[in-house]
């Protein structure tokens, strides 16, 4: 790799898609580093996450409403070290670190560095590896969405997250937060792990109904979508 800072010369490593199509290669390629703007952090990358969204950007799902000029440097999610900061940033400085989801038309995660506007970053925490916490941005955004943009879940009331999965579900940790009470199906091995999420409510879908089980709740809430009780879970 080479760096020569403000120069257009400045090179870095990345994962290149040159055209779009159902499980297609991305090409490992010296692309030019990215240009800060004045709102931005150069990142570089330690860890980036690979999303259900990734895969499908690169199938070209969402060439319609998302129209990227190829090639393109994909990814969303990263995790690394501050190492520029452009002239209007205030919180970061190089040498933090940090994760984020980068904005649309900003992406770029599966490269060497990766320029994010200051307010789409945020401090990494301390608690997690890099490689944990940039497994984390889009799946919790999209926990937050459904259950506060969408489900307007507040503190005290009850919550119904249908079939909880194998490697754990963001939304646990995200209602936890909000000060709700969650209930949950998963199977009987998944029951204690589920509960270390933060599950209130454990219940076993192979030999357990849960409208047998639960009763007002206020919201319930599936993979897809979160709603009033009165409109249950679909199958």
């Amino acid at each position: 790799m080479t760096i020569a800072v403000n120069s257009k010369e400045t090179t870095m490593k990345a994962h290149v898609l040159h055209r779009y199509g159902k499980g297609r290669a991305l090409q490992l390629e010296d692309v030019p580093a990215p240009v800060l703007r004045d709102d931005e952090v150069l990142v570089k990358v330690h860890a980036a996450g690979v999303n259900q969204l990734d895969a499908k950007l690169r199938d070209g799902a969402f060439k319609l409403i998302l129209p990227y000029r190829l090639p393109l440097v994909p990814g969303h999610d990263v995790a690394g070290e501050v190492v520029e900061v452009g002239a209007r940033v205030r919180q970061f400085r190089p040498g933090d670190a940090v994760y984020a989801r980068t904005d649309d038309f900003r992406i770029g995660t599966f490269a060497e560095f990766v320029a994010v506007r200051e307010a789409s970053l945020a401090p990494k925490p301390e608690g997690l590896s890099m490689e944990e916490a940039a497994s984390l941005p889009l799946v919790a955004l999209t926990a937050w969405q459904a259950l506060v943009v969408e489900g307007k879940l507040a503190k005290g009331q009850k919550v119904f997250i249908r079939r909880a999965r194998r490697r754990g579900d963001h939304r646990h940790p995200a209602r936890q937060a909000l000060g709700a009470t969650v209930a949950t199906t998963t199977s009987a091995a998944n029951a204690a792990l589920v509960k270390s999420l933060g599950a209130d409510v454990v219940i076993d879908y192979r030999t357990q109904d849960f409208e047998q089980v639960l009763s007002d709740q206020d919201w319930s809430c599936t993979a897809r979508t979160a709603r009033r009780w009165r409109n249950r879970c679909a199958s």
